[in-house]
């Protein structure tokens, strides 16, 4: 235990989630385990020769072949992520069902490619110490991030609608830390948990659940949790409407394995289990893939772009007076604010100027935009026009707090000012482009529709919408129809 102990004090897991790193770093282990796997197999049956697999072509071949199928089928059966609550028998079951599936496709491959001159007890070896190497793996990730959450982080907020019933799994939440969830409030009329948890939880009524409504909109609410024995339609029905409303995860608790809705994701949490009700996307593979080329792009535009940032600092610097990057507070996932980078293209002391133009605001809505504007320097016109004021976000996006294609973020003030069905735009991780930013006329149209826009971007998002995107963008930057 003192081992994972230390790896938590090292601080490496706030590093790796700061910079979004962490599914790679996972993936590399999975990728490293099964690469050992490969290897101690090969020197367990061809010791005579020695040296590493990699020197044998044929070898070489068959673990290029086989590796990106025992990751595809991990992620499959859903076990790359790192668990909450998942009992260690539950992981060792999953990772040997992904061992039996490797052995059947060796064999398959065996047989098809007619790889004879290759030992069967070596294929079949290579996914015993695969499955092992594998297990442990992330028996190990799941104990560090079992303390990483104990001490407070990577937690979720939830909201409980609860009975007599429900004391204990709220005591499993309260007394096991090391799962990440913090209880906000508790929705109850039962007069056990009055007595048990209201002097450590924020507990209301039930009588006054419509509460909840004001408290997802003023609080960070990840998911609201369903967890009476007895199902209450009407409330159900008024809870699911709400947490749609605004993009939350809504969690019914069910017993009934023939239940069966399209409109449902079933989950578990501390072997209860849950269906899922939300109107954001929902699709892991998809969003997974989402990801990962979000940071693909994002670090090769750094990359690439590096020589204009340099140059697009220096006009920056050398013709008005004030720092190159303009950071400011933004809202990003749920109400979280983050720190956002763009390039100035202000005098420095815009937001005092700002003030004396309110009554210049050529939008509607809490939104503040003026198409000749006396703060924005020459340099800083031509980068807004062309959308390059905007390239310092691809460190936002690297740091996992934006995506290449989404709702923009925006900030605090306006928030504050939105009607309830705007707030839904905050359900998702913020973008550097979406819908509004790739409309010609786009400082013409109306805050409400500009709103619409955003939840019709999260209503219909897919891969293929997020490409269309992107490759309009591309065209605004040259086009140069931005602001």
């Amino acid at each position: 235990m003192e081992i994972f102990s230390f790896l938590v004090r090292l601080k490496i897991i706030p590093f790796l989630k700061k910079w979004n790193l962490m599914n790679f770093l996972l993936g590399a282990i999975d990728i490293l385990a099964i690469a050992g796997a490969f290897q101690c197999s090969y020197y367990l049956i061809y010791h005579r020769i020695g040296g590493f697999f990699f020197s044998e072509l044929r070898l070489l071949k068959l673990f290029i072949l086989i590796m990106p199928f025992w990751l595809i089928i991990l992620y499959l059966i859903q076990i790359t992520e790192i668990p909450r609550t998942k009992r260690y028998r539950v992981l060792f079951f999953e990772y040997l069902q992904s061992a039996v599936l490797i052995i059947l496709l060796l064999m398959i491959f065996y047989f098809v490619f007619k790889l004879y001159e290759i030992s069967r007890i070596f294929l079949i070896m290579f996914a015993v110490l695969g499955f092992v190497f594998l297990f442990f793996a992330r028996l190990t990730e799941y104990k560090v991030f079992k303390l990483y959450r104990a001490e407070g982080h990577n937690y979720i907020n939830v909201v409980l609608i609860a009975d007599d019933t429900s004391e204990s799994f709220i005591e499993s939440l309260v007394e096991n830390k090391e799962w990440g969830y913090r209880i906000i409030a508790i929705f109850s009329g039962s007069e056990i948990l009055k007595e048990k948890f209201e002097k450590s939880i924020i507990l209301i009524s039930d009588e006054y659940l419509a509460v909840i409504n004001d408290l997802m909109e003023v609080d960070i609410i990840d998911e609201v949790l369903y967890i009476k024995n007895k199902v209450v339609p009407s409330e159900v029905r008024k809870l699911v409407s709400s947490c749609e409303e605004l993009g939350v995860v809504f969690r019914l608790k069910y017993e009934d394995n023939k239940i069966n809705l399209s409109n449902a994701v079933k989950t578990n949490i501390a072997n209860i289990k849950f269906l899922n009700f939300s109107n954001i996307p929902h699709n892991s593979y998809a969003l997974t893939i989402k990801k990962i080329v979000d940071i693909s792009i994002s670090l090769f535009m750094t990359i690439t772009l590096s020589p204009a940032l340099l140059f697009i600092a220096l006009l920056v610097k050398t013709t008005s007076p004030g720092p190159i990057v303009y950071r400011q507070a933004r809202v990003g996932l749920r109400g979280r604010k983050f720190n956002l980078y763009k390039f100035r293209t202000m005098v420095a002391d815009a937001e005092k100027l700002r003030n004396k133009l309110d009554s210049e605001n050529e939008v509607d809505g809490p939104v503040f935009k003026m198409k000749n504007d006396p703060r924005v320097t020459k340099v800083g016109s031509f980068l807004r026009k062309t959308g390059l004021d905007e390239l310092p976000q691809l460190f936002n996006i690297l740091k996992g707090e934006m995506s290449l294609i989404g709702p923009r973020p925006p900030i605090l003030s306006e928030t504050l000012q939105y009607k309830r069905w705007q707030l839904r735009r905050l359900s998702v991780k913020p973008g550097l482009s979406c819908f509004w930013q790739i409309k010609p006329d786009r400082n013409s149209i109306r805050f409400e529709r500009w709103m619409e826009l955003d939840l019709a971007y999260i209503d219909n998002w897919s891969l293929r919408l997020d490409l269309l995107i992107f490759l309009r963008t591309i065209k605004t930057v040259f086009l140069r129809t931005g602001l």
